[in-house]
């Protein structure tokens, strides 16, 4: 089947859609997130005020507040609610963190980072996708947001090193580019492998030694490689 672009539209109001949704995002926190032991107040926050409905296609805003993920076209998704919170809360972000996000989406990962950092760098290969995020996720007033089309497996030299580095797509193994992007007392979560795949986290001491561990069983869609035009 052909791929077609799905627009994602935008409620007239960004502030009253917000407010439309916002028992949802409640309910949505409490039942599917905190419940299962994210207690970052902090996240818990962002979860409840970033409209994820307007982060996917019109058709499925009935499901916007469920836990699971989403189809947003081009063979993509929008990751569930849940591991959006826990792979944020496992970032441990600070204010003045800087952070590169290797598969930018929908702009929904960026969207909850956005108020939780100083400045938030996003890859996305898709380029109509990159260009609908850049789009919402200026709309939305995240102006520490800066979104290109590239290859993620190359990640952002120019603007490295990064305190904090975010996957949202899953490579076999996770580049060594991006492992060496990565700020000493730095962190990288991400999913790694083929048919199964592992939430990976990634410590870099001040030293720059690395110490990797395992968190739990996930399914992304596979990271793609590509060329930057």
């Amino acid at each position: 089947m052909k791929a077609v672009a799905i627009m994602l539209m935008l409620a007239s109001s960004p502030v009253a859609a917000q407010q439309d949704y916002a028992k949802e995002r409640e309910r949505m926190v409490r039942e599917h997130i905190a419940s299962r032991g994210i207690k970052d107040p902090r996240v818990l926050k962002v979860m409840r005020d970033t409209p994820r409905h307007l982060f996917i296609p019109k058709s499925l805003e009935s499901r916007a507040y469920h836990d699971t993920p989403l189809p947003i076209g081009y063979n993509q998704t929008i990751s569930q609610p849940y591991i959006v919170a826990s792979m944020t809360e496992m970032l441990a972000c600070k204010p003045e963190h800087k952070v590169l996000e290797i598969g930018t989406g929908s702009g929904y990962q960026a969207a909850v980072l956005a108020p939780l950092v100083g400045k938030v760098f996003t890859i996305e290969i898709v380029e109509p996708l990159a260009k609908q995020s850049a789009a919402l996720l200026k709309t939305l007033g995240h102006a520490n947001v800066e979104v290109r089309y590239g290859d993620g497996y190359a990640g952002w030299p120019e603007e490295a090193p990064f305190d904090r580095i975010i996957l949202t797509a899953a490579p076999p193994e996770i580049p060594q580019a991006l492992i060496d992007q990565l700020k000493p007392g730095g962190r990288l979560v991400a999913p790694e492998g083929r048919e199964w795949q592992e939430l990976i986290v990634i410590d870099k001491d001040e030293q720059s030694r690395v110490k990797r561990r395992r968190a739990y069983g996930v399914m992304f869609v596979p990271m793609v490689k590509g060329k930057r035009e």
